[in-house]
């Protein structure tokens, strides 16, 4: 490299770097949810570098802090984060927070034992059985509408490994989880021999959908969210968001290091 050379690529290195300080800082809080989210993966997972992006490109730099669910919900409410992700819309959320548009679409299934002869048609046809079930989690509010009539026995734990690990012990039947998250969990933390023995039910216990959601104690959030839908939205009719899910399935944000399996 000659020094004329040399002298441009400092000079857009130096002008990169102005532009991203200059970038306004935002602070989202999230919780481990891999593959989508998660400090193991690269970009902090699929989610999360959609969301940096998508701040980027309206003039901000975001950094996640990565705590339990709860907490994440709690401090955000608070007003200590800009915004949480992702969420589902449930009603009594919007007390707390603005909900952006559609984040994820997500499907959730009933996974189990290949050994175990499993169909069903509508909730009432696990009655009996006993499920495994991730803390604080919603599963829509048909199925938790149908968990409260006790007609299963939902045992509710801090992890998809531990889920796992009770399903193979045939200590739960079923484990409820969205299908991309479920086997990520798996290739992550079981042996091939454990992979093998479980599969998950077509039928769909819920598509879902997910969303970044603001804090309405922030004056800055309907602004901010504003800008946030109309970037997203812009990503949808460019064919940009697609991508970012297609090189998921290409494993392009896989780590060598093992996953933290937790549950949202």
């Amino acid at each position: 490299m000659n020094r004329k050379q040399l002298f441009a690529s400092l000079c857009l290195a130096l002008c990169l770097g102005a532009q991203a300080s200059e970038r306004l800082p935002l602070k989202i809080s999230v919780g481990d949810w891999p593959p989508y989210l998660s400090a193991s993966l690269k970009h902090n997972g699929v989610v999360a570098h959609l969301i940096s992006d998508l701040f980027a490109d309206e003039g901000y730099r975001v950094s996640f802090q990565f705590l339990p669910w709860p907490r994440a919900y709690a401090a955000a409410a608070a007003g200590k984060f800009d915004a949480t992700a992702v969420w589902m819309h449930k009603g009594e959320r919007e007390a707390d927070f603005l909900f952006s548009a559609p984040l994820l679409d997500e499907q959730f299934v009933f996974f189990h034992l290949k050994s175990l002869p499993f169909g069903w048609r509508t909730f009432d046809d696990l009655t009996g059985m006993t499920l495994g079930g991730g803390l604080e989690y919603s599963y829509g509010p048909d199925f938790d509408a149908f968990l409260k009539q006790d007609k299963v026995k939902m045992e509710r734990v801090s992890s998809d490994v531990q889920n796992f690990e009770k399903l193979l012990r045939e200590r739960v039947v079923l484990y409820p989880q969205e299908m991309q998250v479920g086997y990520a969990a798996l290739r992550h933390h079981f042996s091939e021999a454990d992979r093998a023995k479980i599969t998950h039910h077509p039928k769909p216990l819920l598509t879902n959908l997910s969303y970044l959601m603001l804090p309405k104690s922030l004056e800055a959030s309907p602004a901010l969210l504003e800008r946030f839908n109309r970037r997203l939205q812009s990503y949808r009719d460019n064919g940009r968001y697609q991508r970012y899910f297609d090189d998921l399935q290409q494993g392009k944000y896989e780590l060598d290091q093992p996953e933290n399996g937790a549950i949202r």
